[in-house]
């Protein structure tokens, strides 16, 4: 039996991080000592792994719970449940990249177009024009954007 601080060091965490699990219904001590410490077990011990490894690939605490819940009745539950759990991640993960992808384009395209000189001042800088004449509030202008100073527009050229 481990001591929460023991088992926070076995786990590479914090013995606030196990408080928060246990908070969280993720993780019960498996006793209390005759003076009332935690303890934990074997068995906390892998769980706390566990949670550790599952929240390493982006899973969410209500993700890691149902697939603790499952792994706890394991022969209950079927493989196909589990898979749509990291499926329904890993297609969230997709959605984020994609978007993320489509905002790098469009600060890219702003950025790349703006002189970004010093002596400048900002009156004519091409990033706030372009974010200016954006047709959609939600949508990044992505349309080429026009130079935003002289000084780019003969470097171009």
């Amino acid at each position: 039996m481990y001591l929460i601080g023991q088992l926070a060091k076995l786990c590479q965490v914090s013995s606030d991080t196990l408080r928060f699990y246990e908070k969280n219904n993720l993780l019960q001590p498996a006793g209390r000592s005759e003076s009332g410490y935690r303890l934990y077990s074997e068995d906390n011990l892998s769980r706390v792994k566990f949670i550790l490894r599952a929240k390493s690939i982006g899973l969410s605490l209500d993700e890691i719970r149902e697939l603790l819940d499952i792994r706890l009745e394991a022969s209950q539950h079927s493989c196909a449940e589990v898979k749509a759990i990291t499926q329904a991640k890993l297609d969230e993960v997709d959605m984020k990249i994609k978007e993320l992808t489509r905002i790098r384009t469009a600060l890219k395209k702003i950025n790349d177009a703006c002189c970004g000189h010093v002596d400048d001042n900002a009156s004519h800088c091409s990033i706030l024009g372009a974010l200016n004449d954006s047709s959609e509030i939600n949508e990044p202008a992505i349309d080429e954007p026009k130079a935003c100073c002289s000084r780019h527009e003969k470097s171009e050229h």
